[in-house]
């Protein structure tokens, strides 16, 4: 396999390929919000010299990256309502004014949502 041939030859990038996959057996495995976070500890203090930036942001965000401990929830929703915004902004280049931008917003969302609520019912 390429991944032992790669590991072979690089001792470091082996250490770094396993730390990964720790990382995310983290978050698959944990039963509760202790263990997880117990677990992610454990993590960064190994992972702080392979991946310092990395580590630097979880610890930034570090009550919030845990919360999914809890709930196994994530912001999934909320980068997607960002990204629309940010497309509209990307189309309305030109808008002359905030009112124009936030209307198109509105629109976009509640139309969004209309459509969700009623596409069971068939128009005909």
């Amino acid at each position: 396999m390429k991944l032992d041939q790669v590991r072979e030859v690089c001792p470091r990038l082996a250490v770094m390929h396993g730390l990964k996959e720790e990382f995310t057996q983290i978050f698959e495995q944990a039963e509760n919000l202790g263990d997880g976070t117990l677990k992610l500890l454990y993590w960064l203090v190994e992972a702080a010299q392979f991946y310092p930036k990395s580590v630097k942001t979880i610890k930034r965000w570090f009550g919030e990256i845990v919360g999914y401990f809890e709930k196994h929830t994530n912001n999934g929703i909320v980068e997607g309502i960002n990204n629309k915004f940010k497309l509209i902004k990307r189309s309305g280049f030109g808008f002359t004014n905030w009112q124009n931008f936030e209307i198109r917003c509105l629109l976009n969302w509640y139309f969004h949502t209309y459509n969700s609520r009623f596409a069971h019912l068939k128009m005909g």
